[in-house]
């Protein structure tokens, strides 16, 4: 049997990267996903950025009335800036706390009554190894990380009495377009932007999206009816150097 049969799931930043590869594995096995995303797309069933907190609760009834129920929230969407953090301004912290952070907690709190009423409700939320161990250059991107790792052990304790587990998920290098428009803007090709990896992990590659959507998978379906308040690093051992 699918290990998704007959769930019905919301993912944020689902229309490219991490997210498109979560919600079509998620649809291989056997889920109803809603894809939330900050751009239209031919995979985007609702338009919004996450940090507004009245569009995540029209997302959220809009699957309800699609789904007739929810069982699975995925907090992925998430956004960069690479100022210092001696240089970043009020203005910057808030637009990446808004969406890294607070966006999760708008969905979180937009679906919990849902969830709830599931009874094996689970949240997986999309950190970044960063958020375990910082580094030079992201400050506001690694701190909101952070910051969604704590929410995360605060939503499985508080909500465990009503049956929903709450994880982190904790990303490293992950080959998405991001990373590829990126490169090529920079006048790179694949084989340049794959040797920039070899000693970044212990793997020494990048992640697929699909290799992160992997575990997602497993957190949010029954095989991890024991797992809640967990971060999981998905980092190809990055966070051991």
């Amino acid at each position: 049997m699918p290990r998704l049969s007959g769930k019905k799931a919301l993912i944020t930043g689902g229309g490219a990267g991490i997210g498109a590869a979560t919600a079509a594995l998620f649809r291989a096995e056997g889920a109803t996903v809603f894809v939330v995303d900050s751009q239209p797309g031919p995979e985007v069933d609702f338009a919004a950025d996450v940090a507004d907190e009245n569009k995540a609760a029209e997302a959220v009834r809009k699957a309800l009335a699609a789904f007739g129920r929810l069982d699975v929230l995925v907090n992925n969407a998430a956004m960069r800036n690479y100022a210092a953090a001696g240089d970043a301004t009020q203005a910057e912290w808030q637009a990446v706390i808004g969406v890294n952070l607070i966006g999760a907690a708008n969905y979180c709190r937009a679906a919990l009554p849902a969830l709830r009423k599931s009874g094996k409700g689970a949240i997986v939320n999309v950190s970044s190894c960063y958020g375990v161990a910082s580094r030079k250059g992201m400050a506001l991107y690694d701190a909101s990380k952070a910051g969604l790792l704590s929410l995360t052990r605060t939503l499985a304790h508080e909500e465990s009495a009503h049956g929903i587990r709450a994880n982190g998920v904790c990303p490293g290098a992950t080959l998405t377009d991001f990373h590829l428009d990126k490169a090529r803007a920079a006048g790179k090709d694949l084989d340049q932007l794959n040797n920039e990896r070899d000693d970044a992990s212990l793997i020494g590659r990048w992640a697929s999206p699909q290799e992160i959507a992997w575990p997602i998978l497993w957190l949010a379906s029954d095989e991890a009816s024991f797992v809640t308040g967990a971060t999981l690093m998905v980092d190809g051992g990055i966070s051991l150097l």
